[in-house]
C-alpha cells in the first residue's frame, strides 16, 4: 500500500486456509491420541528405566507420520511460514510432551534448523536425514556452569585446531535431551580465537556422544523434577577430537548461527506457552464451574471472574504479539524483527506464569500435585523466563533499540 509516497506493509495475522486445515488435523489427533495417553506417558516413565525410550512415544511419532503431521516447523520441509507454524505449535504446546510426536520438540528443532541453513552436504546427510526422520535426537551444548552464560561472551570452552582436526574441551550444562538414550549428537559452541573481536571468537561443531572424552556428568533436576526420558544433563568435554570437518559453516561464526537459531525457537517457545495458557484457563473455568466454596460456586465469586477476564486479555494481546512476530520474520527477516523477538521471550513467560498460578490457586490442593498438568506447566513457563536468554537480558536488548 503506498499513502503519500510511503509504502505500508498491510500486517494480515488471519490463518492461511492451509493452516487452518492443519489445526483441525492437529487437533483431531491431539483428541485422538494425545489428551487420551496423558496418564499412560507418565505410568511408563515410572514402571521402569526412566532414560530409555517409550513405547507410547514412538507409536504415536508413526501415526503422525501417517497423517502428514511431521516436521511441521522447518519451512524448508513443511512449506509452512513462522506465521503459519505458530498456531500448530500453540496446540501442541496443551500437553508439553507432544511436540516430540510430531517432530517438532526442542532442541532438536533448532538443531535441525541450524544443520538445513549453515551445514555442509555431509552433515546433512549424517546428522539432519536421520534426525528429520526421528532416527535420533540431539542436545545443544553452550551453557557453562562456570560463567554467567546470559552473556554468551563469557563462554570459555576451547575449540582448538590440530591438523585435520579439533580439540574440544570445557564443561557444559542444561544440555537438553542429553539424558536420552537415543540423543547421538551435541551441537557444541566455543571459542576458537580468543584474540578475535568479541563476537567473531566463537564458533559451533558437531560432536557424536560417543566420541571418547565425552561424559554425562549428571542430569539436573528442574524444581525437584529430573524430566525424564530427555532430561538436561552436565556434560565434560575433555580433549575431544572430532575432524575438521564437523565445524558448521566456519571459524568465528558462532553468534550468527546462535542468532539465526533462536530467532524461530522463541516463537515456538512462546506460542507452546500460549498454549499452557489456554489449558490452565481451561482447567481453571472448569474447576470455577464444578467447586462451591462459601455458599456458591467458585464461578460466581468476584476475584475467580476477574482472573478468568484477565487471563483472557492477557492470552489476546500476547498471541498478538507473537503473530506480529512471526509474520514480520516472514517478511522483513530475522535481524529487522530482533526487538519484536525479544519482546515476545520478555513478556509471554511471565504472563503465562500468572496464568498458571492462579489457576493453580483455584485448585487448591489438586493444583500443586499430579492430579493436573498445572504443576508441571509452572515448571516449564518458570523455567522459560530464563532458557533462551533470561528476561532481564531481552528488556536490557529492547531499551538500547527504544533509546536508538
Amino acid at each position: 500500500m503506498v499513502i503519500c509516497g510511503f509504502i505500508f506493509k498491510i500486517m494480515n495475522f488471519d490463518y492461511s486456509t492451509k493452516t487452518r486445515e492443519l489445526q483441525n488435523r492437529l487437533q483431531s489427533f491431539m483428541e485422538a491420541h494425545i489428551y487420551p495417553n496423558e496418564k499412560a506417558y507418565t505410568a511408563e516413565i515410572n514402571s521402569g528405566d526412566r532414560w530409555k525410550p517409550l513405547r507410547l512415544i514412538e507409536d504415536l511419532k508413526e501415526k503422525a507420520k501417517a497423517e502428514g503431521l511431521w516436521n511441521l516447523f522447518l519451512p524448508e520441509v513443511s512449506g509452512l511460514t513462522n506465521l503459519e507454524y505458530a498456531p500448530l505449535a500453540e496446540i501442541m504446546g496443551k500437553v508439553f510432551w507432544s511436540s516430540e510426536v510430531f517432530n517438532c520438540s526442542a532442541p532438536d528443532t533448532g538443531n535441525m534448523e541450524v544443520l538445513e541453513r549453515y551445514g555442509s552436504a555431509e552433515q546433512k546427510e549424517t546428522w539432519l536425514n536421520p534426525l528429520l526422520d526421528g532416527e535420533i535426537r540431539s542436545c545443544f551444548s553452550m551453557t557453562e556452569p562456570e560463567v554467567a552464560s546470559s552473556d554468551a561472551t563469557n563462554i570459555c570452552a576451547s575449540i582448538v585446531r590440530d591438523g585435520d582436526f579439533y580439540v574440544l574441551n570445557g564443561r557444559k550444562w542444561w544440555s537438553t535431551g542429553a539424558g536420552d538414550a537415543r540423543c547421538k549428537l551435541s551441537i557444541f559452541m566455543g571459542k576458537t580465537d580468543e584474540s578475535a573481536p568479541k563476537h567473531l571468537q566463537q564458533s559451533m561443531i558437531l560432536v557424536p556422544m560417543d566420541t571418547e572424552g565425552v561424559k554425562v556428568e549428571r542430569n539436573l533436576f528442574v524444581f525437584g523434577y529430573d524430566d525424564a526420558p530427555n532430561g538436561h544433563s552436565e556434560i565434560s568435554f575433555t580433549n575431544v577430537r572430532v575432524p575438521a570437518s564437523n565445524l558448521i559453516l566456519g571459524e568465528g561464526r558462532g553468534f550468527e548461527i546462535a542468532q539465526g537459531r533462536l530467532g524461530p525457537g522463541r516463537v515456538h517457545h512462546c506460542m507452546r506457552l500460549i498454549g499452557v495458557a489456554e489449558r490452565a484457563l481451561d482447567l481453571m473455568k472448569e474447576r470455577a464451574k464444578s467447586r462451591v466454596a462459601f455458599g456458591k460456586p467458585l464461578s460466581e465469586q468476584g476475584v475467580i471472574r476477574q482472573w478468568i477476564a484477565e487471563a483472557r486479555l492477557a492470552i489476546e494481546q500476547a498471541r498478538l504479539l507473537v503473530l506480529k512476530t512471526a509474520w514480520m520474520m516472514d517478511e522483513v527477516g530475522n535481524k529487522a524483527a530482533r526487538r519484536e523477538i525479544a519482546m515476545i521471550k520478555a513478556i509471554v513467560p511471565p504472563c503465562v506464569l500468572k496464568i498458571i498460578d492462579r489457576a493453580i490457586q483455584a485448585h487448591g490442593g489438586a493444583g500443586v500435585c499430579e492430579d493436573t498438568p498445572l504443576a508441571n506447566f509452572w515448571i516449564v513457563a518458570r523455567m522459560l523466563r530464563i532458557a533462551d536468554g533470561p528476561d532481564e537480558v531481552h528488556l536490557e536488548s529492547i531499551a538500547k533499540m527504544e533509546l536508538k
